[in-house]
């Protein structure tokens, strides 16, 4: 089976240049907006997930309104994108596929990932992070993330020594309990991450994420919560000991062979590493919850699972496949920002332009898939076409670390279902064939095991 589809990233450099100029959307409109996709995207916690608003979510299905929502828009307004009355501010929403593969074609010029909201987020934790930043240290910083996290090689050098801390782990998680839920199955996951990034998992280590937590729940309020200094640098401190210890098979020890100027600061990259690995975490859960609903995938699944040795890298791409669906049905990244750094056909300098993955990802109008679970998009071509299917973001932007996540969560994939198997329990019971809804609170995800 052809694993390309499954890991590449879609080529845009192809597509043209933004020749629309915007509509200007009514004051009503824009509250409606900030109402039912700004609000709830924000309440949910951007930076790290709050249980209580993922269930409420859920249960008011604000995702599903803010779909209809943007579709409206874009049927009374046109293609856009859509110009919103922000005072002092010039604010667009993107409301066509074609558009968002332009902006993310540009970046980081003219379109620039360093927005002011990302930079006050972000600055709580990693004030250093290529995100946040600009000019020649961004290149060079880049440069020094995909050195060490070999972004377009399906298995990492170091795949083999992560491939045993897999296996291990998920027995582990599927030992002596009657059940897995959310918090078993990501104290587990955690310990995985450590293992690949940190080198291990001792008590400082998990003292390092520990602090990474608090410092991402106020990063969550962004301009709204003050920033913690000493407890940021605390947990730097601690971060460049443990990475210090150059312990073999990390992803930091990888790090320590690619010397880089004080610029770049190279542990200061490490924070997005371990913040973006949230994501991942969440995304595995919810696509052993859809396998554990859709009896024809997880049959293909567990042949490939099966057919694995898993005491070595393997690729699969089935399951990959799975993961890259599982993040387009609940983006782990619900708004992409965009902010021009020079005047262009949709405003001048500075405008600041919103993508909301949810819409683009489950558009009824260009997705005859848009509410199932199609793992074979990704491995058939058709994902790969549509340059608004941004699992892993796209273009010079994409995140460099997309094959480990997606070795990492495959793996573990493989080796949950050759071990066990998975009834659903609590909201991943809701999940039907061809009516998956729009928010699915990952917190309430539990599975009998047998």
């Amino acid at each position: 089976m052809a694993t390309t589809h499954a890991t590449a990233s879609p080529d845009l450099s192809a597509l043209p240049p933004a020749d629309i100029r915007p509509q200007r959307a009514s004051v009503r409109d824009s509250g409606r907006v900030v109402a039912r996709v700004v609000a709830p995207t924000v309440g949910i916690g951007l930076i790290k997930r709050r249980p209580r608003a993922m269930a409420a979510a859920q249960k008011l299905r604000v995702d599903r309104s803010g779909i209809r929502l943007l579709r409206d828009l874009r049927e009374r307004y046109g293609p856009g994108p859509l110009d919103l009355p922000v005072p002092g501010r010039s604010f667009r929403l993107v409301l066509e596929p074609n558009h968002v593969g332009a902006l993310l074609a540009g970046t980081p010029t003219p379109f620039s990932p360093d927005t002011a909201e990302k930079d006050a987020a972000l600055r709580h934790f990693q004030p250093h992070g290529v995100l946040i930043s600009g000019g020649a240290t961004r290149t060079r910083r880049r440069k020094l993330n995909e050195t060490v996290l070999e972004p377009g090689r399906a298995a990492h050098e170091l795949a083999g020594s992560w491939a045993d801390a897999i296996r291990t782990e998920a027995h582990e998680m599927l030992s002596g309990f009657p059940d897995l839920d959310a918090t078993q199955f990501t104290e587990h996951f955690w310990t995985i991450i450590r293992k690949i990034v940190l080198g291990g998992d001792t008590t400082a280590d998990r003292r390092v994420t520990d602090l990474l937590d608090q410092l991402r729940l106020d990063a969550n309020w962004a301009f709204a919560h003050p920033r913690r200094e000493e407890q940021r640098r605390q947990f730097q401190s601690l971060l460049d000991r443990q990475l210090g210890l150059d312990r073999p098979g990390s992803l930091g020890a990888a790090m320590a062979k690619h010397p880089a100027g004080p610029d770049v600061d190279p542990t200061g990259q490490v924070p997005h590493w371990l913040f973006a690995f949230d994501a991942a975490a969440i995304a595995t859960l919810r696509a052993l919850a859809l396998l554990a609903t859709h009896p024809d995938e997880l049959a293909a699944a567990r042949r490939e699972a099966a057919e694995a040795d898993l005491s070595k890298p393997q690729q699969l791409p089935y399951l990959r496949a799975c993961v890259l669906e599982s993040i387009r049905l609940w983006p782990t990244t619900p708004a992409l920002l965009r902010e021009s750094t020079e005047d262009t056909a949709w405003g001048p300098a500075g405008t600041s332009f919103l993508i909301y993955t949810p819409f683009f990802h489950r558009d009824p109008e260009t997705l005859p898939y848009a509410d199932s679970f199609a793992p074979d998009i990704w491995l058939d071509g058709r994902a790969e076409a549509n340059p608004a299917l941004v699992p892993f973001s796209a273009g010079p932007g994409v995140c460099p670390g997309r094959d480990v996540v997606l070795f990492t969560t495959s793996t573990l994939l493989a080796a949950l279902l050759q071990q066990a198997g998975f009834a659903p329990r609590g909201t991943a019971a809701d999940l039907r064939p061809g009516r998956l809804p729009a928010t699915l609170n990952h917190f309430g995800i539990r599975f009998a095991l047998s």
